[in-house]
């Protein structure tokens, strides 16, 4: 019988095109391959004659991390076999054409994700043996399988919690939310690679690099090592946060418009923390990066969002007599909005019942295990008081259910409790809705109606587990089984006379209504009330008085006084910061009781609106032309005016112009062409940013034709 001859490699294919469309990554590119775990792939082997199956041998080595070993699941060794074995490494279903031999390769639903190497060993008896690199292919977390932690079992949800490249986030103010267009770009070039290298910059590769590989299997700990990589308070993260108002070292986080320029500046500088981020920054990175490595994830905003950093689920807020909103040594507060992410994911470490989204926040406010990072906590904990369940569950609990004791202070010392909140925190928890750009209000996922039996028995059986042998001696708590305060003899409330606008006088209304109560049935009462407005900040504090005004009034039953107020342009206007909220307080002192009522109204001052416009069809590279306007409708000029364009799939980057001043009344229009990269429905975000104002942001969704056949 011949001698045949030696199985030698000629060639091979990876056929990434064909492999990345199953595998939905097609939109990371075609040039490499980029697959998924729990699902099989092609590639075709080309030799020098055909493949004999019962002479040759080919036995596949896949291999990740910086030591891959079998024990730690970072490589992989596997036979050619005609039908696959269970749910291991294998190659099978092999087809044999002229000297070409098509293999599906298959990566286990618990494989470790990362990029890996690729290698064959051909044999032909014991003697002989060649070792062949076939190439390298990136492997990612699969959605659209149902053997994988990540599975969502919805194609509608897939396309919006993983193939979105763009979306909002909400921020502003519980009565005043603003959509925030934002550009994810997680299939933009190279963010694949960032997102790997984060995992590598983390303490935990860092300490123990294979280790930290062998975890990269479990999608809670990828989890937790992104949450604490994208900010850098304990290591090299990517966005570097700040609270105050001085942002001459870098960006403003107010003038981001997307992940993608963040993304890129951290890797190009040897991950160097990128100057700045809040937490509408940190969580939109954050929801790039898990989208990027294929976990359904949406950014959430929390309104009147608590950090109860002590734990006691009350929030203390500070009031003096002339009405001004006092700042705290302790660190507890009540910010205007947070932002943070759910991942959706199977939880394996917890008991039945808690799969699904899961709370994780980048933003630094407190360590878990050690590091600056937070959860993943189911949300369904949180909605049932499971507060003991891991990761950080009491923290983001008290986010969303802490109550609220507003206090008198006299000379330093609680004088009274003006009001006491059960239901003042956790409001308007907002989200995307699925393929829309409406808002979405998933508070209900979260708690329980305000006020219902159901929501105060889980806050009383959580507030046990979290306050724990504190319980017993916790005048707190017995003031949550009181019942709260005594009726006061009047009602009072703050109405605005017309819509605020910035660069104009403010006018308010102070309705005041006399009630009967048991302290004061009867007769006429007389109030002094003292105003003060005091400009808002994110985190929920104030800055010094901007204006005060006292009022003398007498009620009696029957009767509702409205008492005009004007707030003037000149007491604000170089008074608020880039959010542009005000808060105006009033404390009535009933002279007949002595005890004192608190009144409030918040006041949004909105900024100009962006005009964007397309005329004609979008097309995959033919020019399109994008007409922006922008009027002024304040009563002062905006100097020293950018504008900042981005959006994936339209535009490589983004395009800055400068636009100089913008007069009073005047109006300013600008063309730009555009030439789109990519089909499908993509999203034009604007930013026009000033000395007077950081935020003038638009947006316009473009749907892109593939480009027509020559």
């Amino acid at each position: 019988m011949d001698e045949v001859a030696a199985l030698e490699l000629r060639s091979v294919d990876l056929q990434s095109a064909k492999n990345n469309q199953e595998h939905h990554t097609q939109d990371m590119g075609l040039q490499r391959l980029i697959v998924r775990r729990s699902q099989s792939f092609t590639i075709q082997l080309h030799f020098n004659r055909p493949f004999h199956s019962k002479k040759d041998s080919i036995t596949f080595v896949a291999e990740t991390g910086p030591a891959p070993k079998e024990r730690l699941g970072t490589r992989a060794t596997f036979l050619l076999t005609q039908a696959r074995q269970g749910n291991d490494w294998s190659a099978s279903d092999f087809t044999v054409h002229a000297n070409s031999l098509y293999v599906s390769l298959f990566t286990p639903p618990s494989a470790v994700i990362g990029p890996y190497s690729l290698k064959m060993e051909l044999s032909q008896g014991p003697s002989h043996s060649t070792t062949h690199p076939l190439g390298t292919f990136i492997l990612l977390f699969n959605p659209w399988s149902a053997e994988d932690d990540v599975y969502l079992p919805s194609e509608t949800l897939l396309q919006e919690y993983i193939m979105m490249d763009y979306g909002f986030v909400y921020k502003g103010h519980e009565r005043f939310i603003t959509s925030w267009p934002w550009n994810y770009g997680q299939f933009e070039e190279g963010i694949i690679d960032i997102c790997f290298e984060i995992l590598n910059k983390s303490l935990h590769f860092l300490k123990n690099p294979s280790k930290d590989y062998s975890q990269r299997n479990d999608v809670v700990y990828i989890c937790r090592v992104v949450s604490a990589m994208i900010n850098s308070n304990d290591d090299s993260g990517v966005l570097q946060g700040n609270w105050g108002e001085d942002y001459s070292r870098g960006v403003s986080p107010l003038e981001w418009t997307g992940s993608v320029a963040i993304l890129r500046q951290w890797a190009a500088r040897g991950g160097q923390p990128v100057k700045y981020g809040q937490c509408w920054v940190f969580a939109a990175v954050m929801c790039t990066v898990m989208r990027c490595l294929g976990v359904p994830t949406r950014v959430v905003s929390n309104f009147r969002s608590a950090h109860n950093s002590d734990a006691n689920l009350t929030i203390d807020t500070y009031y003096d007599q002339h009405a001004e909103m006092l700042p705290t040594q302790k660190r507890d507060k009540i910010w205007n909005f947070h932002v943070w992410n759910e991942c959706w994911m199977i939880r394996k470490d917890l008991p039945p019942g808690y799969n699904g989204w899961q709370v994780l926040d980048p933003t630094p406010q407190q360590t878990s295990s050690g590091l600056f990072r937070c959860g993943p906590a189911s949300v369904k904990a949180i909605r049932e008081g499971e507060v003991h369940l891991p990761y950080d569950t009491p923290f983001v609990y008290a986010e969303v259910n802490a109550d609220e004791v507003v206090w008198l202070l006299k000379d330093g010392q609680a004088q009274e409790i003006l009001a006491h909140n059960t239901s003042s925190i956790g409001k308007e928890i907002s989200t995307k809705m699925v393929g829309s750009d409406q808002r979405q209000n998933i508070t209900s996922s979260y708690k329980y109606p305000e006020g219902s039996p159901e929501e105060r028995s889980v806050f009383m059986k959580a507030s046990q587990k979290m306050l724990g042998v504190r319980r017993t001696s916790s005048p707190f708590l017995d003031l949550l089984g009181s019942g709260g305060t005594v009726g006061q003899p009047a009602q009072l409330q703050l109405h605005l006379a017309r819509k605020p606008e910035w660069g104009q006088d403010l006018l308010l209304k102070l309705h005041a209504r006399r009630v009967a109560d048991r302290a004061h049935p009867q007769g006429p009462i007389h109030l002094v009330v003292g105003f003060c407005a005091q400009t808002l900040l994110h985190n929920g504090g104030t800055r010094e008085p901007l204006w005060r005004q006292k009022v003398h009034l007498t009620l009696d039953f029957g009767e509702d006084i409205q008492w005009p107020l004007s707030l003037p342009y000149n007491n604000y206007r170089n008074k608020l910061t880039d959010e542009k909220l005000i808060r105006v307080s009033g404390i009535a002192k009933v002279e007949e009781t002595g005890r004192s009522m608190l009144v409030l109204k918040d006041i949004s001052l909105e900024p100009p609106h962006l005009s964007i416009e397309v005329s004609e069809r979008a097309e995959v590279g033919k020019a399109l032309k994008v007409h922006i306007s922008l009027t002024n409708t304040l009563s002062v000029a905006l100097s020293h005016c950018t504008m900042v364009l981005e959006g994936s799939g339209l535009i490589n980057g983004q395009i800055s112009k400068d636009l100089g001043t913008l007069v009073a009344g005047h109006t300013i229009e600008i063309q730009v062409d555009l030439y789109p990269i990519k089909a499908g429905p993509r999203q034009l975000q604007v930013l026009v940013s000033s000395n007077e104002i950081k935020e003038i942001k638009g947006y316009k969704d473009i749907f892109v034709a593939a480009a027509r056949a020559p």
